[in-house]
C-alpha cells in the first residue's frame, strides 16, 4: 500500500505537471486542463497527506516521519493550497495578460 500510494502521488504530480503545460500550448488557453491540472496538484497533496497520516513514525520514510505533531500535518495541505494558490496569481496576473497581447 505504501508503494502504491507513493506512485500514485508521483503519477498526479505528473498529471499536474502535463495539465499545466497543455493549457499554454495552442492559440487558446485551456481552462479545463487548467482546472484538472489544480485538481490533480489537490489529489496529490491529499495523498501526500494520506501517506503522512497512515505511515509517520513508522520507520517506512524520514520525510514522512518528520510529520509527527497534527500542525506538521495540517501543513501539508497549507502548502498544497498556497502552491495552488501562488500558481493561479501568477498565471491570471502574469502568464495570461502576456498570452493576450500576442
Amino acid at each position: 500500500m505504501f508503494y502504491l500510494l507513493i506512485l500514485a502521488a508521483v503519477a498526479f504530480f505528473i498529471a499536474h505537471v502535463g495539465f499545466l503545460i497543455a493549457s499554454f500550448t495552442g492559440p487558446q488557453f485551456g481552462s479545463r486542463r487548467y482546472f484538472y491540472s489544480h485538481l490533480t496538484l489537490w489529489v496529490t497533496g491529499v495523498i501526500i497527506f494520506l501517506l503522512a497520516i497512515l505511515y509517520t513514525g513508522k520507520g517506512q520514510s524520514q520525510f514522512l516521519d518528520y510529520f509527527n505533531t497534527p500542525t506538521k500535518l495540517a501543513m501539508i495541505l497549507v502548502a498544497t493550497a498556497a502552491l495552488s494558490l501562488v500558481a493561479h496569481c501568477v498565471v491570471k496576473f502574469l502568464i495570461l495578460p502576456a498570452v493576450r497581447k500576442k
